[in-house]
């Protein structure tokens, strides 16, 4: 099979002109990520190859955006630099959505909380967990990651936490971490967990506000549920 490059493609089929005279909500998803690319294969142009990485997603930029640059980099003709350009402008994506939330200056609620720490989660296929600290005016003081873990859990150490709660001179604390598998319930070790920091910190009048478990579309707020203690 002969090699079809970008510039031999009929001139509708060209993204880079079709963008120019059409504009960019004009082009799909794979003519963008073509455009990424640059050059493609001697079998396949690079909307072609793009097609093809987009295929292995289910056409979702959401599992595109979780492909790290290794990831991308197995795909034939997906060398370091074209992987890089591909992760580069899906989290200039991302936070230009970061950009134009509008974020509460003081935290009343649990939507709150998460509006401040959902990005931080975003794209992750492994756990993560955080302690969002806040001062005597409820705003935020420290965002701290206390553990990175594997796709089933993470551990965590509540002595870290409550350390840097007290180095804060903090007045209260969220705990915050992720399912990655979208489940938004809270498990028994979840449930275990946020029990006896909620007790720990009433010894210590550290108290703690809020537990989130954040997914890629939304959050479970242990306080909304009342299952805080």
């Amino acid at each position: 099979m002969s090699y079809l490059s970008l510039k031999n493609l009929p001139a509708d089929d060209r993204p880079r002109e079709k963008l120019m005279e059409h504009g960019r909500k004009s082009l799909s998803n794979a003519e963008i990520v073509g455009i990424l690319i640059g050059s493609g294969t001697r079998e396949k142009s690079a909307v072609q190859l793009s097609r093809d990485i987009l295929h292995t997603v289910d056409n979702s930029l959401d599992r595109l955006a979780r492909l790290t640059v290794h990831d991308l980099m197995k795909f034939k003709g997906i060398g370091q630099a074209k992987a890089v350009s591909i992760a580069a402008a899906l989290e200039l994506g991302r936070r230009k959505g970061k950009a134009n939330e509008k974020i509460s200056q003081s935290i009343r609620k649990s939507r709150d909380i998460y509006k401040h720490v959902k990005d931080r989660f975003e794209d992750l296929g492994h756990e993560e967990f955080y302690a969002v600290l806040l001062n005597r005016s409820n705003k935020v003081q420290a965002i701290e990651r206390i553990s990175v873990g594997g796709i089933s859990g993470t551990s965590v150490d509540g002595k870290v936490i409550f350390k840097k709660a007290i180095e804060q001179s903090a007045s209260g604390v969220v705990l915050c971490h992720n399912h990655p598998s979208g489940n938004l319930n809270p498990s028994r070790a979840d449930i275990e967990l946020t029990k006896k920091l909620v007790n720990f910190g009433r010894m210590i009048e550290m108290p703690i506000l809020d537990h989130l478990i954040i997914t890629d579309k939304d959050y479970f707020s242990f306080a909304d549920q009342s299952i805080l203690t």
